[in-house]
Formats: C-alpha cells, sequence, structure tokens
C-alpha cells in the first residue's frame, strides 16, 4: 500500500497541472471503485475550479471552487499519471517539461480527469488501479475534519507537529508493541510498515519494546519523533519507494528503497552492526530488524 511520501509524492506530482485548472470533464469507466462513486460526480465537478490540492495522512484532497473536496485513497495498487490532450503536439509535450510514458495497463484507468491549466493547457489526470481498493469520495471542504476518514486521524509525522514530548504524550502508559504504537493511525496519522521499520531502526529500538518505554525517556523520546520525520523527508525527497505498483505522476520511479537499512533486507547484514537482519511478524505484517544492536 502507497504509504505517506508515496502519497505526498503523487500530491507534488499533481500539483502543478491541477492546482487552478479548470474540470472540463470527468470520465468514470465502471460505476466504482473500493465504493461506488458519488451520485453525479461528474456533473458535480464538470466546470470547476481546482482550488488546491491537499494531503492529510494518506489521502489526497481535491478542494474546488465551489466548496466541495474530493477525498482520493490509492488503496493498494492505486496511482495517478498525467498525460497530454491528444490535441497538443509531440513538440509541445516536448517542452513542457513532463514525461509522458505509459506506466500502467490502460485496462485499469478508471477515472479520467480533462482539465485545463492556465500553464499547461489541456491535460488529462488518470486514476489507475488494477485492484480497485481505492476510493473516490465527496464532502464539503468544512466538514472535512468530521469525515469519517478523516476525524479520528492522529498528528502528522511531517514537520515539527511531531516531537519528543509529543509523542512521549501519546505513547504514556501504553504496553503495546512499539511497532504496533507508531502504526496506529489514532496516534499518528500516515505511517506505514516501511518507514516504521525504517524509523525504529535509526534509533535503535526494538519494535517489540513497550511503547510506555520511551514515553518514560525524554531523550530517546526525541530521538525517535527525530527519526521518523526524518525518514519521512527523506523519503519524499527520494520521491518514495517503488516496490510494486508506486511511481509518480510523470511515470517516473521513487527510489528510497536502495536506502533500506532493514526493511525487505532479511538475513542481509546490519548497516550498523554487521549481523543479519531479522524478520518476524506482528499483527500480520512482517517486521524487519537487528535483534544486535536494537534494544
Amino acid at each position: 500500500m502507497p504509504e505517506l511520501p508515496e502519497v505526498e509524492t503523487v500530491r507534488r506530482g499533481l500539483q502543478p497541472v491541477m492546482e487552478g485548472a479548470v474540470v472540463e470533464k470527468l470520465v468514470l469507466n465502471r460505476p466504482d471503485l473500493r465504493f461506488p462513486f458519488p451520485e453525479n460526480l461528474n456533473d458535480r465537478l464538470q466546470g470547476q475550479k481546482i482550488v488546491s490540492l491537499g494531503r492529510r495522512a494518506k489521502y489526497l484532497l481535491i478542494e474546488f471552487e465551489d466548496g466541495a473536496s474530493l477525498i482520493s485513497h490509492l488503496g493498494m495498487s492505486g496511482s495517478y499519471r498525467i498525460e497530454p490532450d491528444l490535441r497538443v503536439s509531440a513538440q509541445e509535450q516536448a517542452e513542457d517539461g513532463f514525461h509522458y510514458p505509459r506506466s500502467k495497463n490502460p485496462t485499469h484507468d478508471h477515472v479520467v480527469f480533462h482539465v485545463q491549466s492556465p500553464v499547461y493547457g489541456s491535460r488529462q489526470v488518470i486514476y489507475n488501479d488494477p485492484r480497485r481498493f481505492g476510493f473516490l469520495l465527496l464532502c464539503g471542504t468544512g466538514e472535512l475534519a468530521e469525515h469519517p476518514s478523516l476525524k479520528d486521524l492522529g498528528i502528522e509525522p511531517t514537520g515539527n507537529s511531531l516531537s519528543g514530548p509529543v509523542l512521549a504524550e501519546l505513547f504514556k502508559g501504553k504496553k503495546v508493541p512499539l511497532k504496533a504504537a507508531l502504526l496506529d493511525q489514532r496516534l499518528i496519522a500516515g505511517l506505514g510498515n516501511i518507514y516504521v521499520c525504517e524509523a525504529l531502526w535509526r534509533t535503535g529500538l526494538s519494535p517489540l519494546r513497550a511503547a510506555g518505554d520511551v514515553a518514560q525517556d525524554p531523550q530517546l523520546a526525541e530521538a525517535l519523533a527525530t527519526s521518523v520525520r526524518e525518514v519521512i523527508a527523506e523519503a519524499i525527497v527520494a520521491g518514495g519507494s517503488s516496490l510494486r505498483d508506486h511511481r509518480q505522476a510523470d511515470g517516473t520511479l521513487g527510489y528510497f528503497q536502495h536506502s533500506f537499512a532493514v526493511y525487505d533486507r532479511e538475513g542481509e547484514p546490519c548497516r550498523r552492526c554487521g549481523a543479519p537482519v531479522q524478520r518476524i511478524v506482528q499483527n500480520g505484517r512482517s517486521t524487519f530488524f537487528c535483534a544486535a544492536c536494537s534494544s
């Protein structure tokens, strides 16, 4: 599943074309994804100007001029890509700074936004999803905070929102393992399996350690908060991790997977101490860590 860095990378890739653009037409090539599409979605969005493209945790938020917002989740295999309008010449395509490889099987192109950008002209923004676990929901912009998909989300692990004192308060008295606490979206929104494994390794913490232990040590809490923020920031710069389905909006691959210290490296030497990386299963998910240099 795309995690926060992948979703933020997609947002940044779509932003130049979509912000300020007008939706000329919306094409839905099937009646639903994980959920049915909102009723009369094309009629409701046609002619609307896109005011902003935001993100909350792993959700893309597309805000329109009339006060509506489209909540988009990529599910397990969803991706967006930008393609030129067929009327745009090859020379114009080459000059506008975007790349347009057909990065996905068009059979799975389920949603196509035909937009008119004030900078890039006519473009198609295409949502592709082979497994169809993604979704599009419509909500009033002022109602986003109370939407069922968003209302219970915790703090964002970016910027200065996540600090040692904040993390200590979130984990205070919790007996669950650190890995489970970090993945709890009600505490910290947007963290996923890959980047939690990497952040714990950077801090030298075992994923099996009780979350409450960290809450009692201000220095350890600060170190973990710093590692989480740094891993997320570096992954965003790298364009995310292209393990299976993820590509950026221009079709290129993310490359943070080449920096993994432990994730998906079972049996390989730890980059810190040389001991073999171990894999265990926690709550049905693989956890990769170094037992030799984590406590």
